[in-house]
């Protein structure tokens, strides 16, 4: 019962190392193939670089810029028309229970600070309010926030 299963088999050891000699070959080969391009062409290749930097950059940056803004939460529609509130000053009264600033509430809806402060000042007025902090309590109160 000593017989070999395969008798006329290659040991798996002499197959591993013809597959490792075959592995150097290939890459010492492309690693030529690759300073042959290089020194033909570094230009081009430097351009290719370049320009995929670039396409990435530009990916990455307008997704950002370009990004839907959030729905606004529904908000007591009776209270808003009572007060007069209009759509633009709801939307300033969400930016501003958001935490943002006068610049960056002009930035996000693409208005002018002073425009914003307008805004503002007739929200604070409609809602009895002296300050921002005051402004969300009461709007919340009313439902005009959530």
């Amino acid at each position: 019962m000593g017989r070999k299963r395969f008798p006329n088999a290659v040991p798996w050891r002499l197959v591993a190392a013809y597959a490792a000699l075959l592995a150097a070959g290939t890459a010492f080969l492309d690693w030529v193939d690759y300073n042959r391009l290089v020194r033909s062409a570094p230009g081009g290749l430097y351009i290719g670089l370049l320009a995929t930097a670039f396409l990435t950059l530009g990916v990455v940056v307008g997704t950002r810029l370009v990004r839907r803004p959030a729905a606004l939460p529904e908000t007591d529609h009776d209270a808003q028309i009572e007060l007069g509130v209009t759509g633009r000053e709801l939307e300033v009264l969400q930016a501003i229970a958001d935490g943002l600033t006068t610049k960056e509430i002009a930035r996000r809806l693409a208005i002018s600070p002073n425009t914003v402060k307008t805004h503002s000042a007739r929200l604070f007025e409609k809602l009895s309010a002296g300050r921002r902090t005051e402004a969300i309590a009461r709007a919340r109160a009313l439902g005009l926030l959530r």
